[in-house]
C-alpha cells in the first residue's frame, strides 16, 4: 500500500473505527464486483479495478468526511450501495477506495408526500415505512434490496414508472451531495439543481442523503396470468398500461423466457406470462383483456410480500434467470418502442435466438431483447437493425455515464476538480456509447 492510502487509511479508523475499514482481500473482491455479469461483452473484461481499501461510514455526516479524507490524500473515490448494478458503474477502475453507503441507513422522516433517507436504506425498508403512513414511494427498482443511493445514482425506474416516469421526472425532491474537494460538507440541493446528479454514478457528486417523493398507498394485487403463445401477451400489452387507475407493473415474457423464472404455479410451463401489479379496482377490466385475447387467469394474489415478489421477476431479472438457466448463453439490449409489438418477428430475427420481455409504459412499451451470445461485434451489428425497424435501444455493455453526459462533464469539473470521483466512468462520456435512448429503467 503506498503512503498516502496508509495515511488514509489510519485517519478512516480514527473517524470510524476498525471495523469499519478493510484492506482485506476477500473484503476488496466483494466490494470491486457488481451486475457485470449480466454482459458477457463487460464479463470478457473483467477484472476492470480493484479496491485497495474499503470504508464503511454510517451516516451522511461520516459519508462527507470518508469522501473528504480519500480527496485530501489524493486517493480515487468510487461510491457502491448494494452492489446491484449492473454494468459496471461500481467497479473502482482506478483502485483507491470504495465507500460503502449501505450502513449509512437512517431514515429520518416520513412526511405527507416525501420522505428523508441516508443513501444506504434499502428501497423495501422505505416502501414499508411509507405504507405504515398509508403512503408509497412513486416508484422502486425491481431489486428491491437496493439502497435508495444506488437506486438515484445509478437507475432510470422500475416499478411505478408507467405512471410516474423516469427518476428524473419527479421522484427526487432534494439531495445532499459530496464534492471532491476536500471540504467534507453536504452539499443541499433541491429541484432543478438536483437534477445534474441523478444517474450520473457519483461522477459529479457523491448522493449522501435524499427527499424522495411519495403517494397515496393503493390496494395493490398480484396478478398472473398466461397464454398460449406470446402474441396474445403482446395484444395487450398497451391496453394495460391504460388501466384506471394505473398498474404499478406489467410484464410479459415467452414460455422460455417465463419458464427460467423461478418455480410458480401461476407461471405455467409451455405458456406465455403476463404479470401486473393491479390496483383492485381494475381486477375485473384486466381478466377481459386477458380472456377475451385468449389467455386465462392464473392467480390474484393480495398483500404487499406478494406484489413485491412480483416486482422482483421483472425488468432485468428475467434475463438473469434466464442465464442461470443457460450459462454462458444469452446476452441482451434494452429496447423500446411499438415496434416491439407491432414487428415482433423481425425484432426477434435481429438476434440469433431472440426472445423478447416486454414491460408496459404509457405510450411506448419497452423491454430487454436477449440473444445467443457469440462476439461483441455481433452484439454491436444488432443495433443498426434495431434502429431500421423503429427500436429505440439502449447499449448496457458499457459504463460511462450516458445521460446527459456533457452536462455531467461540466458539472464534474467544478465539483470534481482532482477527477477523484469515481474516475473512468466519465472517460468518452462525450462519445456515442450506442444508445438511441436513455430514458429506459434499469
Amino acid at each position: 500500500m503506498n503512503p498516502n492510502l496508509e495515511s488514509l487509511k489510519a485517519e478512516l479508523v480514527d473517524l470510524l473505527g476498525d471495523l469499519a475499514v478493510s484492506d482485506e482481500a476477500a473484503t476488496l473482491d466483494r466490494a470491486s464486483a457488481d451486475g457485470s455479469y449480466l454482459s458477457p461483452v463487460i464479463s470478457e473484461q473483467l477484472p476492470l479495478g480493484r479496491a485497495d481499501l474499503v470504508a464503511y461510514p454510517p451516516t451522511a455526516e461520516l459519508i462527507a468526511a470518508t469522501v473528504a479524507a480519500a480527496v485530501r490524500h489524493g486517493i480515487p473515490v468510487t461510491p457502491r450501495g448494494k452492489g446491484t448494478g449492473n454494468y459496471g458503474q461500481a467497479i473502482p477502475m482506478a483502485g483507491g477506495l470504495v465507500v460503502d453507503t449501505s450502513k449509512a441507513r437512517t431514515l429520518h422522516e416520513v412526511g405527507d408526500g416525501y420522505l428523508v433517507a441516508d443513501a444506504g436504506a434499502t428501497m423495501i425498508t422505505l416502501e414499508q415505512a411509507a405504507n405504515k403512513a398509508g403512503q408509497q414511494l412513486l416508484m422502486y427498482p425491481s431489486t428491491a434490496q437496493s439502497t435508495l443511493g444506488g437506486f438515484v445514482s445509478g437507475g432510470s425506474g422500475g416499478t411505478g414508472s408507467i405512471k410516474n416516469g423516469m427518476l428524473h421526472t419527479g421522484f427526487v425532491q432534494e439531495l445532499w451531495v459530496v464534492h471532491g474537494t476536500g471540504d467534507g460538507e453536504l452539499v443541499h440541493v433541491t429541484g432543478a439543481d438536483a437534477d445534474p446528479y441523478i444517474h450520473n454514478y457519483g461522477t459529479a457528486g457523491i448522493i449522501a442523503r435524499l427527499k424522495v417523493s411519495l403517494e397515496p398507498l393503493q390496494d395493490w394485487r398480484a396478478f398472473y396470468a398466461s397464454f398460449p403463445a406470446f402474441l396474445g401477451a403482446l395484444s395487450v400489452i398497451r391496453e394495460f398500461a391504460d388501466l384506471d387507475p394505473t398498474p404499478r407493473l406489467v410484464s410479459a415474457d415467452l414460455p422460455t423466457l417465463a419458464e427460467a423464472l423461478p418455480a410458480d404455479p401461476a407461471i405455467p410451463a409451455g405458456r406465455a406470462s403476463l404479470r401486473a401489479i393491479l390496483d383492485a379496482q381494475t381486477l375485473d377490466a384486466a381478466q377481459k383483456l386477458v380472456e377475451d385475447a385468449g389467455g386465462r387467469v392464473e392467480d390474484v394474489r393480495e398483500g404487499a410480500p406478494a406484489s413485491m415478489k412480483l416486482s422482483m421477476i421483472s425488468y432485468n431479472h428475467p434475463i438473469e434467470w434466464l442465464q442461470k438457466a443457460y450459462p454462458g448463453t444469452y446476452f441482451h439490449v434494452e429496447v423500446s418502442g411499438d415496434a416491439l409489438v407491432d414487428r415482433i418477428d423481425e425484432v426477434h430475427a435481429v438476434y440469433d435466438g431472440g426472445m423478447l420481455h416486454i414491460e408496459a409504459q404509457r405510450g411506448r412499451p419497452i423491454g430487454m431483447l436477449a440473444g445467443r451470445y457469440t462476439s461483441a461485434d455481433d452484439v454491436y451489428a444488432g443495433f443498426a437493425k434495431l434502429e431500421a425497424l423503429g427500436v429505440g435501444y439502449h447499449n448496457p455493455h458499457q459504463w460511462f455515464v450516458d445521460f446527459e453526459p456533457e452536462r455531467t462533464a461540466a458539472l464534474a469539473a467544478t465539483t470534481d476538480p482532482h477527477g477523484l470521483l469515481n474516475p473512468g466512468k466519465l472517460v468518452g462520456a462525450a462519445l456515442d456509447t450506442g444508445s438511441q435512448t436513455a430514458d429506459l429503467p434499469a
